[in-house]
């Protein structure tokens, strides 16, 4: 019997380089989507699927996002002696009721595959998902849901992938797949950001796996790949020699909010349909656009 996914690990040791001077100080994992931050959402996302131990592997300067998820004394009483009930119901209700927080330090930046191995201690000997916050998917039903899904049918390691122009091979890790049924393949060749002539697919990879806790002896005996880090990608490639590797076609949409365009279009589309600002702010687009 395949066992459920109950651990999410979440790298978020990154330095956030791509948005300086707004992450100098503060982890990009907390920059907000109209009201929550990005980190937030991945951990909604997690919790959606019934993953219950929420796995923080953390670096120098990412204490805001410990102090987001932990209880807010303070705060909460004076949300309390204002009368300010509808905003310490959300404060209070970040984190739904059985959901736990652990976090453990990734001491040098090494690499997404390195940042996961950290976590192993955490996570011991279960299938487990990754999750990578500035990943945003906004779908009907979660994307970790739909992977956890797929998991508890096939018991293989599953990876979230998607059609990303041919330019932009480069960015991703690219998988070669047969498909065998609805939106699921299986992996036959991973390679890491892949010049697009040498790409073997367009089908990338994005932040969203589920992987079993083989992953971990793969991950410890690499030697540093592409950016002399340790590649997850390279682990998953020798994964595949002793078990399936499956790739999943999620359902939903993407924003890359790594990157400041992905960031903006991902602000835009939510405070589109946020139900307190949607029309207000459609409005104020709306005479933008005709003013340009």
């Amino acid at each position: 019997m395949t066992r459920p996914v109950t651990k999410a690990v979440f790298p978020v040791a990154g330095l956030g380089t791509r948005f300086l001077p707004a992450t100098k100080a503060s982890p990009k994992e907390m920059l907000p989507i109209v009201d929550k931050p990005l980190i937030q959402y991945a951990v909604e996302e997690a919790a959606a699927a019934g993953i219950t131990d929420m796995i923080f592997v953390t670096g120098r300067g990412k204490r805001a996002i410990e102090d987001h998820f932990d209880k807010a004394y303070e705060l909460e009483a004076e949300l309390l002696a204002h009368g300010k009930n509808k905003l310490l119901k959300e404060v209070r209700g970040l984190l739904p009721a059985g959901v736990t927080c652990s976090y453990v330090r990734q001491a040098e930046a090494l690499g997404l595959g390195h940042a996961v191995l950290c976590a192993r201690p955490l996570v011991g000997d279960e299938p487990f998902a990754v999750i990578l916050a500035d990943d945003l998917i906004d779908a009907k039903v979660a994307v970790m849901k739909q992977m956890t899904t797929r998991f508890a049918e096939h018991g293989a390691s599953i990876l979230a992938v998607q059609n990303v122009d041919r330019s932009e091979t480069g960015s991703y890790g690219i998988v070669s797949a047969e498909s065998f049924a609805t939106r699921l393949s299986r992996v036959t060749a991973i390679v890491e950001k892949p010049k697009p002539a040498d790409a073997p697919s367009t089908l990338g990879v994005v932040g969203r796996y589920i992987l079993t806790p083989r992953i971990f002896h793969y991950l410890e005996n690499l030697r540093p790949g592409a950016g002399r880090e340790i590649q997850l990608t390279d682990a998953i490639g020798r994964l595949m020699r002793d078990e399936n590797v499956l790739a999943l076609e999620f359902e939903g949409r993407r924003y890359d909010c790594g990157s400041k365009l992905g960031y903006l279009k991902a602000t835009l589309d939510y405070a589109l349909k946020h139900p307190e600002l949607a029309e207000d702010f459609r409005a104020y687009v709306e005479s933008v656009a005709k003013s340009r």
